[in-house]
C-alpha cells in the first residue's frame, strides 16, 4: 500500500483532497424550453413559427424571439391580413399569449376571424390486426398488433399542439372555434378606447404610438416576459400583432402628404419596439401600407429598423391579373430583408421568384418561374404548400 503524500509545511489553503484532478467537465447552458418553440440549428436562437410553413423556411426556420417581421401590405390589405391571422392562430394553438392592437377594427373582431386548425393533419398509421388465437393470452395479442420498433413511439393524440412538428396547418374557409380561441390569453389595444392628446413639440413620436409602446411595456413587465425578471413561473411567448401601422387612422400623415410633418414618427416607434423586444420573450408581426407612402427613402429606413421584411404585390387591378402566365397565382412575394442573427449584415434568400395564392382552404407560397416563349406553357416549381 502506498503511503499518503506528506503535507507538512504546506499552507492549509494549498492542501488538495485526494483523488482530485484538473479536469473539469464542460457544461452547456440550458436553453429555455417553451411549447411552440425550437432552437435554430444555425445559432441556437429560439424560434417560433409564423403559422405558414413555407414562410418559416424563407425566414431561416421561423421567427426568432425578440425580433420584428414587417409585412408591406397589398393594395387591398387582404393577403397581408391573412398572414397576420396565421401568426395569431399559431399562437392560440401553441398556448402563447397574444397582444393585438388596431386603430380600425376591434381586436376582438380580428380574433374571431382566425382560421381553424386542422386536427387530423398528422397521418395516423393504424396497425394491421392480427388473427386472434385462442391459445394466446390477451396481453401477448396486444403486443403483436404492431411491430416492435413502433411500440416505444409516442401515440398520436387529437389534442392541439400534440404533434412534434414545428407549425400547424389551418383551414381558411372555417373560423376557429370559440372554445379554442378563448383558451389563449389575449391583451387588446383599441386606439378608439385610448384617447390621445396632441404630441409635445419636443417629441418625434405620435401620442398614439407612444401609448401603444407604453401598453406593450406594461404587459411585458407585468406578465413576466422580461428576460431579466426572476422566473417565478413557467415562461411563455408573447405574440404581438400590429396591423396597418402608418395609416391615417393612427394619426400619421405618411400617406397623406409628400412631405409629412410626422415623417419620423413611425421610424421612432420601430426603433423603440425593436429595443423593447430585444430583452423580452416576445415576437411581433407588423403590417404597413407601404404603397401609400410616397417617400421611398423613409420606407427604406423603416425596413432597416426591422429584422425581417417581406412585401406582398397583389395582381388585383393590374395587367398581371389577366396575364395567362400568372393565372394560377394571386400575387408576388418579395423578401426585402432576412437577418443574419447575431451579425450586423443581412442576407437575402436564394429564391427570388416567389408567388402566392389563396385557395378555398389554404394559403400557399410557391416558387414561380413563368416562361414567355411562344407555344410553351408556364412552368412552375412548387416550393412548399401550406394549408
Amino acid at each position: 500500500m502506498a503511503a499518503p503524500v506528506s503535507t507538512v509545511g504546506k499552507p492549509s489553503a494549498e492542501r488538495l483532497p485526494l483523488n482530485t484532478t484538473s479536469f473539469q467537465k464542460k457544461t452547456r447552458t440550458k436553453l429555455i424550453s417553451i411549447p411552440g418553440t425550437r432552437p435554430s440549428v444555425q445559432n441556437g436562437q429560439l424560434l417560433v413559427s409564423t403559422g405558414v410553413t413555407s414562410l418559416d423556411y424563407l425566414l431561416g426556420g421561423g421567427l426568432a424571439v425578440g425580433t420584428v417581421l414587417l409585412v408591406e401590405e397589398d393594395r387591398y390589405d387582404s393577403y397581408s391580413r391573412m398572414i397576420l391571422k396565421y401568426f395569431l392562430a399559431e399562437g392560440v394553438v401553441c398556448r402563447h399569449e397574444l397582444f393585438v392592437a388596431s386603430a380600425q377594427d376591434n381586436p376582438d373582431d380580428i380574433l374571431q376571424e382566425l382560421p381553424a386548425p386542422i386536427l387530423d393533419d398528422v397521418a395516423i398509421h393504424k396497425p394491421v390486426e392480427q388473427p386472434r388465437l385462442s391459445c394466446e393470452p390477451q396481453d401477448s395479442l396486444d403486443a403483436m398488433k404492431i411491430a416492435w420498433r413502433y411500440q416505444n413511439l409516442p401515440k398520436v393524440q387529437s389534442a392541439l399542439a400534440s404533434s412534434s412538428r414545428f407549425g400547424h396547418y389551418y383551414d381558411v374557409s372555417k373560423t376557429m372555434e370559440p372554445e379554442i380561441r378563448q383558451a389563449a390569453k389575449c391583451h387588446r389595444f383599441y386606439l378608439t378606447e385610448h384617447p390621445t392628446q396632441s404630441p409635445p413639440t419636443h417629441s418625434t413620436m405620435l401620442e398614439s404610438y407612444s401609448a401603444l409602446l407604453k401598453s406593450l411595456q406594461e404587459v411585458i413587465n407585468s406578465e413576466g416576459f422580461d428576460v431579466a425578471a426572476p422566473m417565478s413561473k413557467s415562461r411563455n411567448i408573447l405574440r404581438i400583432g400590429l396591423p396597418s401601422l402608418g395609416s391615417a387612422l393612427w394619426g400619421d400623415d405618411l400617406s397623406c402628404h409628400d412631405n409629412p410633418r410626422n415623417g419620423h414618427a413611425l421610424a421612432t416607434f420601430f426603433y423603440g419596439l425593436r429595443a423593447m423586444l430585444r430583452s423580452s420573450l416576445a415576437v411581433a408581426v407588423v403590417t404597413v401600407p407601404s404603397h401609400l407612402i410616397q417617400d421611398r427613402a423613409l420606407m427604406g429606413n423603416i425596413t432597416r429598423l426591422c429584422d425581417n421584411a417581406i412585401a406582398l404585390e397583389s395582381f388585383k387591378g393590374s395587367e398581371r391579373e389577366t396575364n395567362p402566365l400568372y393565372k394560377d397565382y394571386h400575387g408576388l412575394l418579395h423578401v426585402r430583408q432576412v437577418p443574419h442573427l447575431n451579425c450586423l449584415a443581412s442576407k437575402l434568400p436564394d429564391h427570388k421568384d416567389l408567388a402566392f395564392k389563396l385557395k378555398r382552404k389554404q394559403f400557399t407560397i410557391e416558387l414561380c418561374q413563368p416562361v414567355s416563349t411562344i407555344g410553351c406553357q408556364k412552368s412552375k416549381v412548387k416550393l412548399l404548400t401550406v394549408a
